[in-house]
């Protein structure tokens, strides 16, 4: 694949017949979503950030120069449409890890009926530019989680809809930052369990990558053509266990906790009880999506100029900065208004 860096002359003209000015950023006001707005106009773009609760979050995104954040229901089709008109690209980092059922119907409304409209809505408004954040192991046809099978189903609509939308989907392995919730979940969780730490699904293996990584690919991916059509695997320098990361967790944050590896049975049984707790911190989907290891067969990251930061420079800055009560005290109540649906499992 050619640079994105170093692009071919003869497709320069390419580039300026297609050149992005203003982006709609649906999902723009979640963890990843706020990284990418604010690198995004940093680097001059205009940006429209569709949400459904413009107060809400306008603390995160409002001060952001070139940024208009637009309270809509980014699935009604016609709104959709409308809000589209003036845009040149989209970037659709809507995603569930959970839903308030247990049939898939949640998972299907959230990332391919929203995906459908996403389609429908560029090629009525002519924007030839799409990009989607998926997740590693989507497969419409052999996920195991309706996580996966949808997200996958996701990718295929869109790469497969129309010719003259050139769409670039990006599968990370889990994310960590400052906001996350893969690293700040576990450290909250690892703080109320006194002692021990029962952990489902001990033994399967991850490769962090860090938002500001995902998110400078993105970018770079955005004008280049040699992105066009391909989906990407993104992931950290290291490979861990899931294991491995909770005992770092816990001993960035300096306490001990006896970690009780759980067996598939019980990881199992504990993931269907936990389907009927609020908020549903873990939940038999994710054990499902757990059964596989988020880990990438080829890094692209390297070929885009970037070197990817592993957790042991990155966490701890996060993890420990500020106080951890007041850190939380924010965490739960922002999970306790948020929809049971749109809550995060790592």
């Amino acid at each position: 694949m050619r640079s994105p860096i170093q692009v071919a002359p003869l497709l320069k003209s390419q580039i300026k017949n297609m050149l992005i000015k203003r982006i709609a950023i649906l999902g723009g006001t979640g963890f990843v979503g706020q990284s990418l707005c604010n690198q995004l106009s940093q680097a001059g773009y205009a940006l429209k950030v569709l949400t459904r609760n413009r107060e809400y979050n306008r603390d995160n995104l409002i001060l952001l120069p070139n940024l208009d954040l637009v309270q809509t229901n980014i699935h009604d089709a016609d709104k959709l449409k409308q809000h589209l008109a003036d845009c040149d690209a989209v970037i659709n980092l809507v995603g569930i890890l959970n839903e308030k059922g247990r049939n898939g119907v949640g998972f299907k409304h959230a990332h391919v009926e929203l995906a459908e409209k996403i389609m429908a809505a560029c090629e009525a408004n002519n924007i030839n530019r799409i990009l989607q954040l998926s997740a590693l192991n989507a497969d419409a046809i052999n996920g195991k989680s309706y996580y996966l099978r949808t997200k996958g189903e996701a990718e295929d609509l869109l790469h497969a809809n129309n010719a003259d939308i050139h769409v670039t989907s990006f599968r990370p392995s889990v994310i960590f930052g400052e906001k996350d919730s893969f690293f700040n979940r576990f450290a909250y969780l690892l703080k109320r369990s006194p002692f021990f730490f029962p952990l489902a699904c001990h033994a399967t293996k991850f490769a962090p990558v860090y938002v500001l990584d995902l998110v400078h690919m993105m970018i770079r991916s955005l004008n280049d053509p040699g992105s066009y059509d391909q989906r990407f695997q993104l992931c950290g320098p290291k490979t861990y266990t899931l294991a491995a990361l909770v005992d770092f967790t816990a001993t960035v944050m300096g306490i001990k906790r006896n970690i009780i590896p759980l067996n598939d049975v019980v990881s199992r049984a504990q993931a269907a009880i936990f389907d009927f707790v609020p908020g549903k911190p873990f939940s038999t989907d994710n054990y499902l999506s757990a059964k596989s290891d988020s880990v990438c067969e080829c890094n692209i990251l390297a070929r885009y100029a970037i070197h990817p930061q592993a957790i042991e420079s990155i966490v701890p800055q996060y993890l420990t900065h500020h106080s951890y009560r007041s850190r939380y005290t924010e965490y739960r109540r922002k999970s306790h208004l948020a929809p049971s649906h749109d809550r995060q499992y790592p």
